[in-house]
């Protein structure tokens, strides 16, 4: 066996080492060899992993990589997903988030008896690997796990799970606590005695019903572009702060000199509010408190924002209602625009900024509009889930 063939060239999509010859091995990186009798011998690109639950934990698949090397996984994952669809562009070198900067994660939690385990859960189980380090959040996220864990013990029925949404907003870390709560004194304490000596800035319980407030000293707020935006419980943030930043100024320098804007899939304005104070956006979003919460945002700032509560999906802009922009700003789910990018394909809006978190529905919907007249003049990779095989992108495509 050559050493090409039995060495790790590259990462797979799902995080999967494959040598020369096309074999995978798990937890390999680029110059590992796959020795005969199956073991790895590693090479300069494999690391110890810093976090004790790797690989265990389902919220990290890269920690065996250097910085190099996942750094060209998060290259080659856009690259692969455009060729693909037979798709080519000017590539940017991917910009990751460093390690504990994640402003938002999900949790999930279990009570048996006294006993909570609370973290992320193992790839493909449902089994929660219990937390006792994480590498990923920020500390302030981190701090609470704890404290949480022991509230928990009280507060959540016996034998039941929940879910556990954590994100940092201007005011500190707001708590959305989904799943079933006990009834009585001794939890309503546990819950309100947590959130208050822990400082939160928020503490919601949703137990079928929507989210209920149990604390929240001051209204809380995400800001964006300078505008504080009032902040429904476990709302959309992007990942990390500098990620957000990464993102904002790729659109900004894809859209300069557009003077009106439609912002689709707009959320809570990441992208509108963060535009020049004198241009005029159109905001379209299907999530009401979102989209109302933009609305109130930029009207308390004297901003030119027409926020429009749409479902994007079931009734896209129309090509005569796109073809009023100097440009537009596409940022859908994971699934993609696709009867949106449609519209697009047969509207004349010279310039799009289309930012997503996958490069398969990009590469999709791209080469839909690409077969129509457009073409992609950059693309900017970027990795804010650290360790993560979740890779996100921000693409100019012009009119050619």
């Amino acid at each position: 066996m050559s050493l090409i063939s039995d060495t790790i060239v590259r990462v797979a999509a799902r995080g999967d080492g494959i040598t020369g010859d096309g074999r995978h091995a798990a937890l390999t990186a680029p110059g590992d060899r796959l020795l005969p009798d199956g073991s790895i011998e590693h090479g300069p690109h494999h690391q110890q992993p810093p976090c004790h639950h790797f690989p265990t934990c389902g919220g990290c698949q890269l920690q065996h990589l250097d910085l190099v090397s996942e750094t060209a996984f998060v290259g080659e994952r856009v690259a692969g997903a455009m060729a693909g669809q037979g798709l080519d562009a000017p590539m940017r070198p991917p910009i990751l988030s460093a390690p504990r900067t994640r402003r938002r994660a999900t949790l999930h939690a279990e009570r048996r008896g006294r006993q909570v385990s609370l973290g992320f859960t193992e790839s493909g189980s449902h089994r929660i690997v219990d937390m006792t380090e994480c590498h990923v959040l920020r500390p302030e996220l981190f701090a609470v796990v704890g404290p949480l864990r022991t509230m928990l013990a009280t507060a959540l029925k016996d034998r039941a799970r929940a879910d556990v949404h954590l994100t940092w907003v201007d005011q500190g870390v707001d708590v959305l606590i989904v799943g079933p709560i006990a009834d009585g004194l001794a939890s309503a304490e546990a819950v309100t005695g947590f959130a208050k000596h822990n400082g939160l800035a928020r503490l919601s319980v949703d137990d079928g019903i929507g989210p209920e407030t149990r604390w929240e000293p001051d209204p809380v707020t995400v800001t964006m572009g300078g505008i504080a935006v009032g902040f429904p419980p476990a709302g959309f943030l992007q990942a990390t702060g500098d990620g957000e930043a990464t993102l904002v100024a790729a659109v900004d320098e894809a859209t300069a000199g557009a003077a009106i804007v439609a912002d689709l899939f707009a959320g809570l304005g990441t992208f509108t509010l963060t535009r020049p104070s004198r241009s005029r956006t159109y905001a379209g979003e299907a999530g009401r408190e979102a989209i109302m919460a933009l609305k109130l945002a930029a009207a308390r700032a004297g901003r030119q924002v027409a926020a429009d509560h749409r479902d994007l999906f079931r009734r896209p802009l129309t090509p005569a209602e796109i073809d009023r922009f100097d440009a537009v700003i596409l940022d859908p789910p994971r699934a993609g625009a696709r009867e949106q990018a449609a519209a697009l394909a047969q509207a004349n809006v010279p310039i799009i900024a289309y930012v997503s978190c996958n490069p398969s529905s990009f590469a999709r919907d791209a080469k839909m509009l690409c077969e129509h007249g457009y073409r992609i003049d950059w693309v900017q990779p970027v990795g804010q889930f650290r360790w993560s095989t979740h890779v996100e992108l921000v693409a100019r495509l012009s009119r050619g």
